[in-house]
């Protein structure tokens, strides 16, 4: 794979730069709006130092052509150490979700001594066989599939695709709010002028000579894990926690691959506590 010249990498903070620094990195497709400036607020009310990013291919970062991208799951590991020199902060909490919960676990693996805690939403170890673990929902297979009909150029059939994707992977706790999920997709896709770019990350690979393994990790685990998840089932989370020793499992019941606003409570409370604990030297 030919180098590509380093990225343009948009980012955003909230809150007291004084205050401990937390990264958020979400997933496939996703860009930083998917950590919602209100979540993101009542972490900075909490006393932490909020930093949100766009991955590549997404919001305003830099966008490749749709295809074949010319990057790598390394690459992204890299930008979020990126993002946090162009702060000029030397060490951050970092939590990650989805796709992001496992670039998350790489950034702690690769650059331990940038991270002062991990916390992994809704995702599954790196580097472990997960083979005999349950799998995708098929129903969620058979929404996913699609995907591939989708015009990824054409506005209302991706707005509409991925407001379905949204109720597809919602938990059972919570009424699903379509009116409301639709406005925040047609924000998402006008400011990022379009998702064609970001379906790259489905065709993204690893490099051979970076494959991290969690049971190595150094840093205090905190891991959040909706019970009702359709993509990684909980035992996906449950294996994350049971990877590292004295992680903490909070189990978000009916949860589903979401930050669903209800459960921001719980979510908030369980980051804060777990950078708040590192702080003051618990755990390290």
């Amino acid at each position: 794979m030919t180098k590509t010249a380093e990225p343009d990498i948009a980012s955003q903070t909230f809150g007291d730069p004084a205050h401990p620094p937390v990264l958020l990195i979400m997933g496939a497709m996703a860009s930083m709006l998917w950590w919602p400036e209100a979540f993101c607020r009542k972490l900075a009310e909490e006393g932490l130092f909020v930093i949100r990013y766009d991955n590549r291919d997404t919001g305003h970062s830099t966008k490749y052509a749709p295809g074949e991208p010319p990057y790598t799951f390394d690459d992204m590991t890299d930008d979020a150490i990126r993002v946090l020199d162009h702060h000029g902060i030397s060490k951050a909490h970092v939590a990650g979700m989805s796709m992001g919960g496992m670039i998350a676990q790489l950034v702690a693996l690769k650059y331990p001594s940038r991270v002062l805690s991990l916390t992994a939403i809704s995702t599954s170890p790196a580097g472990i066989d997960m083979s005999h673990l349950p799998g995708t929902s098929e129903a969620y297979k058979k929404h996913s599939a699609k995907g591939a009909d989708v015009d990824w150029s054409d506005r209302d059939q991706v707005v509409d695709f991925i407001v379905k994707d949204a109720q597809a992977i919602a938990g059972t706790a919570h009424p699903f709010d379509e009116e409301r999920t639709r406005r925040f997709v047609e924000q998402d896709y006008d400011r990022s002028g379009g998702l064609l770019s970001a379906t790259n990350h489905f065709l993204l690979k690893g490099d051979e000579d970076s494959k991290g393994d969690l049971r190595e990790l150094k840093v205090p685990l905190l891991v959040i894990h909706g019970t009702a998840d359709p993509i990684f089932p909980i035992e996906h989370g449950a294996a994350v926690a049971e990877a590292v020793a004295g992680a903490r499992l909070v189990r978000i019941e009916g949860g589903g691959h979401e930050l669903h606003p209800d459960d921001w409570g719980a979510i908030v409370a369980a980051i804060t506590a777990h950078c708040q604990a590192r702080e003051s030297g618990a755990g390290s």
